[in-house]
């Protein structure tokens, strides 16, 4: 049986103030958990170049952010100090995405342990988004031919405002985000599907809409699919206002990923929000969604070159 590969950033360390609530030590958790699994080789992730961060970026910004330069208000709206430290970081998110989405056009899967930075936009970051690792990897592998329709199935429990933003005249990408409508961000930008959802929505609800969906997922017929799977919908998030179970987090996963292997699309999954305490709980959602996609597409996934997964300006 083939390896997936899963990419893995927290190597670097991510230095924040005492107290910050980002929970930096989810991903070293996830890792941990997902180590032992027979189906998967960890490997760390690469960083990305300042070239292909600047498809998706203003390149003005992605110098700024690399030399430190950035404007004070705009490190505040991401929520972390500027550091070199943060630099390799972000850069390492960005290019797991980039390699996970790389590994998915050959065999038909790639994962990211990172990523899903979905609140970073064209000239500014957001939300603990540095830069947009979706968009980044969708102008990539649209620059190299391997990729000419995507689309990000984004499931954090907070609407993908950034996405949304870049691509919203893109008739290439198809943007779908269910999010709670009360919850960050509060002004929102117009994906090409939203479904804003209520605050305290549980399993049934939550699995109704996703179920009704992702039919318009399958019409579009991307050459990939970009799962952005945040678990901060569970119940008891500190920065959710859903009521998910691991139960229905864990259907919702298989949803998507049985989705994409019925259809032969290749899909990468990023990590997305989880902000729990205990942070273990969040992890172990985490690691659930990986886990299916071991289920999912542990077996008989690679093809020959010119099958299935090449897909192509032909999609």
């Amino acid at each position: 049986m083939s390896l997936l590969t899963l990419y893995y950033s927290d190597y670097l360390r991510l230095p924040l103030p005492s107290g910050h609530k980002f929970p930096a030590e989810k991903y070293r958790l996830v890792r941990s958990l997902l180590a032992g699994h027979p189906a998967f080789d960890l490997r760390p992730a690469p960083a990305a170049r300042a070239e292909e961060l600047a498809l998706a970026h203003d390149p003005a910004y992605v110098q700024a952010i690399l030399d430190g330069s950035v404007d004070p208000r705009i490190m505040r709206r991401i929520g972390f100090p500027w550091s070199e430290a943060l630099v390799r970081r972000s850069l390492a998110s960005a290019g797991g995405t980039l390699a996970a989405a790389r590994d998915a056009m050959a065999t038909g899967f790639g994962g990211n342990l990172a990523g899903g930075t979905h609140h970073a936009f064209r000239a500014e970051g957001s939300g603990f988004c540095v830069f947009n690792d979706l968009a980044v990897a969708i102008h990539v592998l649209r620059r190299d031919r391997v990729a000419a329709r995507a689309a990000v199935v984004d499931l954090d429990v907070h609407q993908g405002d950034g996405t949304a933003s870049m691509f919203e005249d893109d008739s290439e990408v198809l943007t779908v985000s269910m999010h709670g409508e009360n919850n960050f961000p509060f002004r929102k930008q117009r994906s090409r599907i939203d479904i804003g959802l209520p605050d305290g929505t549980g399993d049934r609800q939550y699995l109704e809409h996703l179920r009704a969906v992702l039919p318009e997922v399958a019409a579009f017929r991307p050459s990939v699919v970009f799962y952005q799977s945040g678990v901060d919908g569970l119940a008891g998030d500190r920065l959710g206002r859903l009521a998910l179970t691991p139960e229905g987090l864990a259907q919702r996963d298989r949803m998507v990923l049985e989705l994409a292997k019925r259809h032969a699309i290749p899909v990468v999954i990023t990590m997305g929000g989880g902000y729990g305490q205990p942070i273990e709980r969040t992890a172990q959602a985490h690691a659930e969604c990986y886990r299916a996609a071991a289920a999912i597409f542990g077996e008989g996934r690679r093809r020959a070159a010119g099958a299935t997964f090449s897909n192509s300006e032909t999609s």
